[in-house]
């Protein structure tokens, strides 16, 4: 049974959040971040980092543009109550970076 490796996540602005190993590495990528054990996001690239999110979400809420699909979103064969969304799992980070912004302080993981 192998173990997946917990993002935790740091700042001065808000309380720490974790995600797990899939989650966080899917948060850093569209961040434009290297999956990396530890890292940091400064103040500069926050403002960045919320757009490249709310950008994603949006895609991913978006209605297919043909019916043919790729296998993208294996997910949505799940019933809906069992499915959790990108928005719903970028939503804490999307206000951990707010919160960050509005203070102008890093987010740090792995340290």
């Amino acid at each position: 049974m192998a173990i997946d490796m917990l993002y935790k996540f740091k700042s001065k602005a808000a309380g720490d959040l974790i995600l797990l190993q899939e989650n966080g590495e899917r948060i850093l990528q569209i961040i434009g971040k290297d999956l990396t054990p530890k890292g940091i996001i400064l103040p500069e690239q926050i403002p960045a980092a919320i757009a490249a999110l709310e950008k994603a979400v949006a895609r991913a809420e978006a209605p297919p543009a043909t019916e043919a699909t790729n296998g993208a979103d294996a997910d949505k064969d799940m019933p809906a109550a069992d499915r959790v969304t990108l928005r719903q799992r970028a939503a804490p980070f999307i206000d951990m970076l707010q919160r960050c912004h509005q203070a102008n302080t890093e987010i740090v993981w792995g340290v």
